[in-house]
């Protein structure tokens, strides 16, 4: 029995493994950059090897028939064309890090008017940042497409972007699908599409919301909250501790010194099946405060005992379904 067991358990980690490289993860840092010169190169923000995914921010003008724009800060825009991008995205890439387009933000014009308008928006993001044709920031296939909607007035039809755009995905190459809530819930305007059950990451932002943020000395509104967003969605919806990487990028709150976040925080919310890593808000404060340079090697889980966990989950339940086909085993 112990050599069957042995056997079998080789079997599920290599099969783990394999799962595991193409998606799961044991827990990394994702970032914002694009909103201030400051944030340096794509480039010199992924060589940093802090990251796992970064977020390109912000498609700011979309929906309701107007012209799509962007708002990179002093990075690109009319007078420094953003195909620039492309060869640093592909370094990026190359890396292993993912790369998104952010769409929203605290300020621009956007919104959906119906669901044919959510269609068509769906098509041009796909058409211009997903299917390596030639766009705005050059011939670049990005990995994924977030949702940072904290304006336009509605909350409407953002569920029927996010169906677009896996049907997008679905008859194409595989990209990624997330989304930036606020941590109070519901949030107004990405409740819906995070209902869904389609969004592969969801960064929440516990800054800025004093009701589900932590407070110096004070952890138990941001354990609260985590744990309700833990449980709230769907188990394949990976779930990031968004936090501002210094305390001039929440000036509502829920900034969370290096030690603080490193001593017990971490060891609190990585506990959760679910738990993706730490979102930070923003590059720019990043540079500045060297906050991802401090953290970096605690946001992972135990790899030993993340693999132990599921593989004996795994374990149990193919063992359970052999013993009905093989009475012997």
């Amino acid at each position: 029995m112990a050599s069957e067991r042995g056997v079998l358990m080789l079997i599920l980690l290599a099969l783990f493994c394999t799962i595991k490289s193409s998606h799961a993860s044991t827990g990394g840092i994702a970032i914002y950059w694009g909103q201030n010169n400051g944030d340096g190169t794509l480039t010199s923000t992924c060589d940093t090897g802090n990251f796992e995914i970064v977020l390109l921010a912000f498609l700011n003008d979309f929906g309701c028939g107007r012209t799509p724009s962007w708002n990179f800060a002093g990075h690109c825009g009319d007078w420094s064309p953003c195909t620039k991008l492309q060869p640093e995205i592909q370094h990026c890439q190359n890396k292993g890090i993912k790369v998104f387009l952010s769409l929203g933000g605290a300020f621009g014009s956007y919104s959906l008017c119906s669901p044919q308008d959510a269609k068509e928006v769906a098509n041009y993001l796909f058409q211009n940042f997903l299917s390596g044709q030639f766009g705005p920031l050059g011939s670049v296939t990005l990995n994924g497409i977030d949702l940072d909607i904290e304006g336009g007035g509605s909350n409407l039809y953002w569920d029927d972007l996010v169906k677009e755009l896996d049907v997008l995905r679905r008859e194409n190459q595989y990209f990624y699908l997330s989304a930036a809530p606020q941590c109070f819930m519901p949030d107004y305007y990405l409740d819906k599409a995070i209902k869904t059950g389609l969004l592969d990451y969801l960064f929440v932002q516990f800054y800025n919301n004093p009701p589900c943020q932590y407070s110096p000395g004070n952890t138990a509104l941001l354990f609260n909250s985590w744990n309700t967003w833990t449980s709230y969605v769907l188990p394949n919806n990976t779930v990031f501790l968004g936090l501002p990487a210094g305390p001039d990028a929440a000036p509502s709150g829920g900034y969370i010194p290096p030690n603080v976040l490193i001593n017990e925080v971490l060891p609190y919310v990585k506990q959760a099946s679910n738990y993706g890593g730490v979102m930070l808000w923003d590059r720019f404060r990043d540079v500045q405060n060297r906050y991802s340079d401090q953290i970096k090697a605690y946001v992972p889980k135990d790899a030993l005992r993340f693999v132990t966990a599921v593989s004996d989950a795994i374990y149990e339940g193919v063992s359970e379904a052999l013993r009905h086909i093989l009475p012997n085993y």
